[in-house]
């Protein structure tokens, strides 16, 4: 196991031992061990009651945090004729077809989401290997094949987010910066939380929310009360 640094092993101290804290006790003491020279990202970790490896237990989507996560997404469009315009007066970064397939071919990778639109897709598909292991192949389950760009890439530049379970049950998820206020993470806990409950698969059996934990990027993890 790699030691903990001195920030770390502080930082832990502060964290009473078997407590489990109500999220507005956890948010502000993630807050304060978010120690780092940058803008700590906060993150929140659920443990759901579910198999993954059956598909009807997997938990998969997207949701619009209404405070943003302070990361400014850059985001790739794969489009054609008068959707191109579409997406650049939308505010994308990168736009095209085949001239970005190529590119990312070569290994350049200079972004955070792809979406595309469906005509496109035959196209796209060719990068499946690629884009696919890095979580950036454009899903209509996820909102990024659409016919109606302006409001993806509105969407995306806003604070979309995206979840899936691992391989054990659990989400990952930015909600945020150290810098944000208490409130507006609160919000955007609570959204995806409550986004969760929502899509519950209907296979999953006994307790769901198993474990809701906060932390910053460089710190300790913070157990929150279960809903």
């Amino acid at each position: 196991m790699a030691k903990r640094g001195k920030k770390y092993r502080a930082a832990a101290e502060q964290i009473e031992a078997g407590k489990i804290y109500e999220v507005d006790g956890a948010i502000e003491l993630v807050k304060k061990t978010a120690t780092a020279k940058f803008d700590e990202t906060i993150e929140m970790h659920v443990r759901l009651g579910v198999d993954p490896k059956y598909n009807d237990q997997q938990v998969r989507g997207a949701v619009v945090l209404p405070n943003g996560t302070g990361k400014s997404k850059r985001v790739l469009v794969f489009a054609k004729g008068e959707k191109v315009q579409d997406a650049e007066q939308a505010g994308a970064d990168y736009v095209g077809s085949d001239d970005l397939v190529e590119k990312i071919k070569g290994g350049w990778f200079d972004f955070d989401v792809a979406i595309a639109t469906p005509d496109m897709m035959g196209v796209v598909g060719r990068l499946g290997k690629l884009l696919g292991p890095r979580g950036l192949m454009p899903n209509p389950k996820l909102g990024t094949v659409t016919p109606d760009l302006p409001k993806a890439i509105a969407e995306q530049k806003a604070g979309k987010i995206e979840y899936r379970t691992d391989k054990a049950g659990n989400i990952h998820c930015p909600i945020g910066k150290a810098s944000f206020e208490d409130a507006k993470l609160k919000e955007n806990y609570q959204t995806l939380l409550d986004t969760l409950i929502r899509v519950k698969p209907a296979a999953a059996k006994g307790q769901y929310v198993k474990a809701i934990t906060l932390s910053a990027t460089m710190g300790p993890g913070v157990p929150v009360v279960l809903p």
